[in-house]
């Protein structure tokens, strides 16, 4: 507890403030005051969300306001918000923090890169939800944290006090309240932990553009020996985590990242990866990263000896690790490289349509990043074995502030600048759709993004899908050629083409809401 610290200026009033605890801090705080906490045997704090194991997106609200209100993309990503109800919750937040005997305070930065850091501050009454920003928050020094001074952005987690129904424009218990002009973010009815990582992101969506920075929900590597960086764009189930673990490679950061004129730079400072069957053999960084320091949530484990059973899913499939970027072995510390050669779009086609690695143009680039297409093979449990299509635009649309074609004319405008080449890479089926084919193997994925990064594939013959419009890159080292073209892979070339023009079909349709503000180069740029 700092004597000399206080939060009065933020209305809170409560004595014991708890500024920047260390996690051995956090840890007794959390033990001694947070029922159902404990330890696991690698050393993890073990935490519980309670009733919300996942984001709210449809409770994501955003204040309208004349100086912001005609940069917003309103509409399912953005519900507007007025001010007076704002300043409501607001005041139902600041109102329970007061009724605590202890609150606590991280103050920290988002961005590595020193001209774009913003100054975090976190007021929340739970010692899990401070360990866990700052994990993902970029941690002060001493020195930094003495003169840390106002911060640029705040958070008012009172997750374990529910929003006011019957309040205009509430629609649940629950509230993530974004303010652009007051710069604060409020939480109400929600302790899951990833709404504070989100919300810090999510402002900086709107902020980073409106600095000509293009902010990236992707992960990002460096070669160890030239530095030549490269970002991986994938909606989850992709392989963007367990591509980034590359042992020939820098890790950058695992999820978000800005793109300015001096290169690339983590947003955090810390990765939050899904724990959901981990195993140290499928993915021994991580499962090693999990020791001291880290946030275990939502899993289940062994009372007697504390051993956490990541197969059990009977809290909920969200199973999740927050720790400091500095537990990856391969981590580059500061998180910063120079322009990105390569921007990989990852892709998880279980229609087995798309083919494993295809070379996009600029505007083709934009074009898939607007799409921001996986499929997911949905419902199993219940028979259902079809495909379903998935597109998020700029592969992380819950967390868009301005439309998504601002991202994508940042993204084409920097490619051009810096000649990086754009790559769409299918982990998905091969050779058929889920059911007939089967998936691609890691080990001819992983070939495909060394020849990425060997700068292979800029060389490498391509033919062009009829259907689709890609250029299909036809050779590469360590993959099967008849595997690079799914016209060759399927047996049935009839099933085949139905399928592609399925596919295709879904592209356009998709498409259409964006296409008016776009140039007609961009539309043109998608499937035939």
């Amino acid at each position: 507890m700092d004597g000399q610290f206080s939060l009065q200026r933020h209305g809170i009033t409560v004595r014991e403030v708890f500024r920047n605890m260390s996690p051995s801090g956090l840890y007794e705080e959390a033990i001694r005051h947070e029922p159902g906490t404990s330890i696991s045997d690698t050393g993890c704090l073990i935490a519980y969300s309670g009733e919300k194991t996942g984001r709210s997106p449809k409770d994501k609200r955003v204040v309208r306001h004349p100086e912001s209100e005609g940069k917003v993309w309103w509409g399912p990503v953005n519900f507007p918000l007025d001010e007076t109800t704002f300043s409501i919750n607001r005041e139902r937040a600041i109102d329970y923090l007061n009724t605590r005997s202890r609150v606590y305070c991280v103050d920290a930065y988002a961005g590595w890169d020193p001209s774009q850091r913003l100054k975090v501050r976190v007021i929340c009454a739970r010692p899990y939800h401070a360990l866990f920003m700052h994990n993902m928050l970029i941690r002060p020094t001493d020195q930094e944290l003495e003169t840390f001074g106002e911060p640029d952005f705040v958070i008012f987690n009172a997750g374990a006090f529910p929003a006011n129904r019957y309040t205009t424009g509430m629609t649940s218990r629950t509230s993530v309240d974004l303010s652009i002009e007051r710069r604060e973010v409020v939480l109400l009815g929600t302790e899951y932990a990833g709404e504070m990582k989100k919300a810090v992101f999510t402002f900086m969506n709107y902020l980073l553009p409106d600095r000509g920075i293009l902010s990236m929900h992707c992960s990002a590597t460096c070669d160890r020996k030239t530095g030549q960086s490269s970002v991986l764009f994938g909606l989850s189930g992709t392989g963007k985590t367990t591509l980034s673990a590359d042992p020939q490679r820098y890790l950058i950061g695992d999820d978000e990242h800005g793109w300015s004129d001096d290169g690339i730079f983590n947003i955090e400072g810390g990765c939050y990866a899904k724990a959901v069957y981990l195993t140290r053999e499928s993915e021994p960084d991580i499962f090693e990263a999990l020791r001291f320091g880290a946030v275990l949530e939502n899993v289940v484990y062994d009372r007697a000896h504390r051993h956490v059973d990541f197969n059990d899913t009977s809290i909920t499939q969200n199973t999740r690790g927050a720790y400091p970027i500095e537990h990856m072995r391969n981590a580059r510390i500061p998180c910063v490289a120079g322009h990105p050669s390569d921007v990989i779009f990852l892709t998880c086609d279980a229609f087995g349509v798309l083919p494993p690695v295809s070379r996009l143009t600029a505007e083709q680039a934009m074009y898939y990043f607007i799409s921001g297409y996986t499929a997911k093979v949905a419902g199993t449990e219940m028979g259902v074995t079809e495909p379903e299509a998935t597109f998020s635009p700029c592969f992380g649309g819950p967390f868009l502030v301005w439309h998504p074609s601002v991202y994508a004319r940042l993204l084409a405008e920097k490619i051009r600048r810096h000649g990086a080449a754009v790559w769409l890479v299918n982990t998905g089926w091969s050779g058929g759709s889920y059911g007939t084919g089967s998936r691609m193997p890691l080990r001819f994925t992983r070939a495909i993004i060394d020849g990425i990064h060997t700068g292979e594939l800029r060389d490498a013959a391509i033919v062009r899908d009829p259907i689709m419009g890609l250029d299909v890159v036809t050779s590469c080292t360590g993959v099967p050629g008849e595997m690079l073209q799914p016209a060759l892979s399927w047996r049935d070339r009839d099933a085949y083409e139905q399928a592609a023009r399925r596919l295709a079909q879904r592209f356009r349709t998709n498409f259409e809401k964006y296409a008016g503000e776009v140039d007609a180069s961009v539309v043109a740029a998608g499937p035939a």
